[in-house]
Formats: C-alpha cells, structure tokens, sequence
C-alpha cells in the first residue's frame, strides 16, 4: 500500500496533476495517521510524522511522487454575528466555555449546527446565518499556527 508522508500547502502545487482526491470533514482532516480512499479508488496509508490539520487544496504526496488532492467536504454550521466587536468577543467566550470547536472568519464565528447553542445564542443577542461549508476550527494555543507540515 503507498503511503502519504508529506503535505504540500494548497497553492503551492498543480492541482490539475492529482491522480485523484478524498473530501473529508474536518474531523477527517485532523490526521497522522490513517488508512484513505480516493474518490477515484486509490487507496492509501496516511502517515505523516504528527497529527496535524489538512485544508481544502492541500496535496497529499505518495511515495512514488503521486499527488492525491485534498477537499474539505462541507458541513453544516451557522454563522454568528453581532453589530459590536464587544458582543461578538461575549458570544465568543461562551461558546469556548462550552468547550466547542469555532472557526473565525472575518467579523463572524462559525460553528456546527446545534440547536441548544443557537437558541442560547439567539438569547444573548446574537444574529445566526445556516451555511454549508468546509469547517477550519481554531487550533489549540500550542499548535502549529499554520497547521502544515510543508515538503
């Protein structure tokens, strides 16, 4: 079975070479280590030296210099808002409180759809938005900042 033991940023390689692509959530794509399928069938063994998070582009090098693309696969989420930074930095303090995975982007946070948070949101303000997207949670404060391991 090949294996995967290098990831190339998203940009920094030509996409239109990949021998083919999984889509993956992003539980998925928090990885070292795990045995993959591609859309297209090949299967192989991701093993990269630590666990670290694959974005939506990235390339997966085999050990025969193969180039297997990465697709973040949309999930449901909600995106939260507020008029106020101060209120948008609230909203943000009690949904890490509750110890839940929350993306930035922009002026907005986003997190996956629960309705038990929304209405708690809702009750504190906050404007909601559904959205189907990829998901990029923020990485623990010792993490990599920017999550790749570059070949």
């Amino acid at each position: 079975m090949q294996r995967a033991v290098a990831v190339k940023p998203a940009n920094n390689w030509d996409s239109a070479s990949a021998v083919d692509r999984v889509v993956l959530d992003s539980n998925e794509r928090y990885r070292r280590r795990v045995v993959l399928t591609g859309e297209g069938g090949t299967i192989f063994l991701l093993d990269l030296p630590r666990t670290l998070m694959l974005k939506d582009g990235d390339g997966l090098v085999l050990e025969d210099s193969r180039m297997v693309q990465v697709i973040g696969r949309p999930e449901l989420l909600v995106a939260i808002t507020d008029a106020s930074p101060e209120k948008l930095a609230r909203l943000a303090w009690h949904i890490g409180n509750r110890h839940i995975d929350m993306q930035v982007v922009g002026n907005e946070l986003r997190i996956r759809r629960d309705h038990v948070l929304e209405d708690m949101l809702r009750l504190l303000g906050a404007e909601l938005t559904p959205l189907e997207a990829p998901f990029y949670p923020e990485g623990g404060a010792y993490e990599e900042r920017d999550g790749h391991a570059h070949a």
